[in-house]
């Protein structure tokens, strides 16, 4: 089911009735007694301290600490400020479970106790709570190792938000540090209602592409337009025209985002510049979609330059690309089986693709399969506060990723590290 088919009010149970399968049991054994006050407070530490991509060199040193003190195996520096952690405890598969430990060039607005102490730097995307899940999910796997058999593989990865962590893990080695994975497992914290679980089987999270423009003008006194070319006049008819490259030239049926995230141009205000930058984001569900999307992109640029007289064709730059994550069937299932028993009916649903973007898939070598999944962790008064009739509505309106209001509630600790934890035993062997 989708968000539209549960009710605003609807507040889902924490253990609702008969839990058979093993995988749920022994997570419901494992988790019973959680540090959960120690774990509000390693989460409240991280979200005061925030470190941007490929400087988290505070946040990996804190995981790596709580995995030698759960008994793993623990290396760092891995792709720069990457944490892995091995727990061998017998035969059995090889899971591994990852949380992205990087923050954003966002100022925190939330108004918490424990807000941000950097400036201009705030964990906006829930990236301190999945390392607060992965390090309670590592202590608790590894202080019930007698209910089950295989190899854990913890992962703190750098740099999701930039697109550069995982690739450079793994470009640094990883897979030849530790025994290659049968199953990849992550999960992202979300807004909604906390209490909800969301998967879906198959495509969850788009690509994510960037693109520059630099259109190249003759600049002047503002006095002499005659005398110039205007990048700035070119500019803006280009970031209109681009808004068409969705709606006339990608159908209906598939779904695609074009964002100018922005336009630099110029040093002051009788001053004719030069060239002018553009900086694009494009999220798309599919390669031909993408390659469409990118082919347009650069005939417009051409041809409004190409209108306007510019001495030179526009540079068009492909930057920093996500792939789509597209979980594995079969494992998405299995997980969102022992969630439902483990959370109980209402709780778990499938929202459908996202048009967010991950770098988690970059982590799973040729054929091997994962799965990811949403958290959903809008505080209660929060979210009763919302404006709108219906979850929708309410979905709509309350902080989301990225927003500088953006915090999760304390509430979604234990549940979290929960799901991670069975998730995990639902591929690992029961002893």
């Amino acid at each position: 089911m989708g968000f539209e088919s549960l009710d605003a009010g609807e507040r889902p149970g924490a253990y609702p009735g008969p839990v058979t399968s093993p995988a749920a049991r022994t997570a419901l054994d494992l988790t019973a007694d959680l540090p959960t006050a120690a774990l509000e407070e390693c989460y409240r530490d991280l979200h005061r301290h925030p470190e941007l991509s490929l400087r988290e060199h505070r946040t990996a040193g804190k995981l790596a600490g709580l995995l030698r003190a759960a008994g793993y195996d623990t290396a760092e520096g891995v792709g720069g400020t990457g944490i892995v952690g091995v727990l061998r405890n017998g035969d059995g598969p090889t899971v591994l479970l990852r949380a992205d430990m990087d923050a954003l060039p966002v100022a925190e607005e939330t108004g918490l106790p424990y807000a941000s102490q950097v400036p201009g730097v705030m964990h906006a995307c829930g990236h301190d709570l999945h390392v607060t899940w992965l390090a309670g999910a590592a202590g608790a796997l590894a202080a019930g190792r007698d209910a089950w058999s295989g190899t854990l593989l913890v992962v703190g990865q750098p740099a999701e938000e930039s697109g550069q962590g995982a690739r450079a893990m793994v470009a640094d080695g990883l897979y030849d540090r530790v025994p290659r994975p049968d199953v990849l497992l992550a999960q992202h914290a979300a807004p909604g209602p906390a209490g909800l679980y969301a998967h879906s089987p198959g495509l969850i999270l788009s690509a994510s592409t960037d693109v520059d423009i630099v259109v190249h003008g003759r600049g002047g006194h503002g006095s002499r337009p005659e005398s110039t070319v205007d990048p700035v006049v070119t500019a803006a008819y280009l970031v209109t025209r681009l808004q068409t490259v969705v709606s006339r030239e990608v159908a209906p049926r598939d779904a695609a985002v074009l964002t100018v995230g922005r336009i630099e141009a110029g040093t002051g205000n009788n001053i004719i510049p030069s060239h002018a930058r553009i900086a694009l984001n494009l999220r798309t569900q599919s390669a031909g979609v993408r390659d469409r999307m990118v082919a347009a992109i650069r005939r417009i640029a051409a041809g409004e330059c190409l209108a306007a007289g510019c001495p030179r064709e526009p540079e068009v730059t492909i930057g920093a690309d996500f792939p789509v994550t597209v979980n594995d069937a079969d494992t998405d299932r299995r997980v969102t089986a022992v969630h439902g028993e483990v959370f109980g009916p209402g709780t778990v649903f499938d929202p459908g693709p996202a048009m967010g973007s991950e770098d988690f898939s970059e982590l799973a070598p040729d054929g091997v399969p994962y799965a990811y999944w949403f958290v959903t962790s809008t505080p209660s008064a929060v979210w009763e506060a919302a404006p709108g009739a219906d979850l929708m509505e309410k979905f709509a309106a309350v902080p989301s990723n990225h927003s500088p209001r953006f915090a999760p509630d304390l509430s979604t600790v234990a549940p979290g590290v929960r799901a991670m934890v069975s998730g995990a035993l639902a591929h690992l062997s029961p002893a």
